[in-house]
């Protein structure tokens, strides 16, 4: 990866966009691990990816991001801007609009039920938007969109490394279910990393919702994973009302196969996160 600081930030838009040098430049509260976000005064947002392999993400929100916008009724990122590779930052990068709230991971939400079903109504609006000429699963989202099953050797590695730790036989029936079931409708389209700090809340209601880098069009299970990783009981209920059993099942194997391969994460919250994912999964398995 490479090093993105303050001051190359503020290089690069010195030498790109001077009409913007003299806005405040300064690192978000939560920056993402794909891509690096800095504030650009108060009404904009500089985002940079960490790597080579994150660079089609930058490319394919130029393109797609306004699309979605005119189409859905939450705000969500929109690019204005895109910033050239540079000697000493090698890939292009993007200015953005500032969308307004703070994250969901940040914020002590009381009534989980009423954002299930806010962003339950908002997945199923985006899931409305005309998905043709959409980019399908790939490598370039990390093949949000196709089965589950694409992940079924790091599931089965992540289970062999774990066999000593977890009920193996429970998970491997769970990812059984999940991968033998399949999304037969068109292709929709789907965010890809359907999470807390990917969602912003402003007075208790979802306000606004970020980071479409791994978006494609395909099938949408994987957009409620956090069916598991976030809401429990009546919250999961209302999260997944109208869900069919078989992408409940995929949506399901979305969670389990994340939450198994980052089980012994270096990071806490990380790791943390993982095993409450995972014991959330046998809970709900256990009582049937």
């Amino acid at each position: 990866m490479v090093n993105i600081s303050t001051e190359v930030v503020t290089r690069l838009i010195e030498e790109q966009f001077p009409q913007w040098a003299h806005l405040e430049i300064r690192p978000v509260a939560q920056s993402g691990h794909d891509n690096r976000t800095f504030h650009l005064g108060e009404q904009m947002t500089i985002r940079l990816p960490s790597g080579q392999e994150y660079v089609p993400q930058i490319e394919k929100e130029g393109k797609w991001l306004p699309f979605l916008a005119s189409n859905l009724s939450l705000p969500i990122s929109r690019p204005l801007a895109q910033g050239k590779a540079t000697g000493y930052y090698p890939f292009p990068w993007s200015v953005n609009v500032y969308v307004e709230g703070g994250p969901l991971s940040g914020c002590a939400v009381s009534e989980k039920v009423r954002i299930a079903t806010q962003l339950s109504a908002f997945l199923k609006e985006l899931q409305g938007v005309c998905p043709e000429g959409g980019p399908a699963a790939g490598a370039h989202n990390f093949f949000r969109g196709a089965n589950p099953a694409v992940y079924s050797r790091q599931v089965a590695s992540s289970l062999r490394d774990l066999e000593f730790v977890l009920p193996v036989r429970s998970i491997q029936e769970i990812w059984r279910e999940a991968v033998a079931t399949e999304w037969n409708a068109a292709p929709v389209w789907l965010h890809g990393d359907v999470a807390p700090g990917n969602l912003l809340v402003k007075d208790g209601d979802l306000c606004g919702v970020i980071d479409f880098g791994i978006m494609g069009v395909g099938d949408p299970a994987c957009d409620y994973a956090m069916a598991w990783t976030y809401f429990d009981g009546s919250s999961r209920r209302a999260f997944l009302q109208g869900l069919d059993t078989g992408t409940i099942a995929r949506a399901r194997g979305w969670a389990l196969w994340k939450a198994l391969v980052t089980y012994r994460a270096p990071e806490p919250l990380v790791a943390g996160n993982a095993r409450h994912t995972i014991n959330a999964i046998l809970r709900e398995y256990s009582e049937g």
